[in-house]
């Protein structure tokens, strides 16, 4: 009986050419995600990403470790970024760790943390994946690359936003300004045009060390 190598080096050259392209965060370079998915042959590039880690064409994804998780909970971080993901068409929260790390113990009761996980999938309506680690993930983002057709990608996500959702993917689009930095300087300073002629003083209240970065890019 003969068996064949579903992996073999030719057809993962074909499945390259015919797979889309992943966008990979710039944050990501500290993993080992894009490195992994290089040897499978899945082609992507490092950008800045507003929202999200991933994205493969219309579908967002955001990575979390376990800790991460949880301490974005403590500090309902992950409330904006689920806020956030859902602007794109389609949406997946990626839990890494579950064989390095014990889900519900630690810092989060751990029937409050089901709890946040039914209302990802239910209030939110986006699929939560439970990887056991780097190699896994990147596995299951180079499957959903081969499945998806080549198309332009975008930075941008394709549900209309409303003027202020608009205003803060704009501010996001700075290097080093994240979901909150950007909130906080729209609610200060209330519209792009007073944050772009604001003083040094008044931006180092929010922004500190970043504030020369956004300057020169400003500039």
């Amino acid at each position: 009986m003969a068996f064949y190598d579903i992996f073999s080096k030719k057809k993962l050259d074909q499945e390259s050419k015919q797979s889309a392209k992943v966008l990979v965060d710039q944050r990501e370079k500290n993993s080992l995600v894009p490195a992994i998915l290089s040897k499978l042959n899945i082609n992507y590039e490092f950008a800045h990403l507003p929202t999200g880690d991933y994205i493969i064409n219309d579908v967002i994804i955001e990575r979390k470790t376990i800790p991460d998780l949880k301490s974005s909970i403590i500090d309902k971080r992950i409330f904006f970024q689920l806020e956030e993901l859902k602007h794109y068409p389609k949406a997946i929260l990626l839990v890494e760790g579950i064989s390095n790390f014990e889900l519900y113990e630690g810092i989060i009761h751990e029937n409050a943390l089901r709890g946040f996980i039914l209302s990802v999938a239910l209030e939110h309506k986006i699929p939560v994946i439970f990887t056991e680690n780097e190699e896994d993930s990147a596995k299951y983002i180079a499957v959903l690359a081969r499945k998806t057709k080549k198309t332009e990608l975008s930075l941008r996500p394709k549900i209309q936003l409303d003027r202020d959702e608009q205003k803060q993917f704009i501010l996001e689009g700075f290097p080093g300004i994240g979901p909150t930095t950007a909130k906080k300087l729209l609610d200060k300073f209330k519209t792009i045009k007073n944050i772009i002629n604001a003083d040094e003083k008044e931006l180092k209240e929010i922004l500190k060390k970043k504030t020369d970065n956004f300057k020169r890019v400003l500039d």
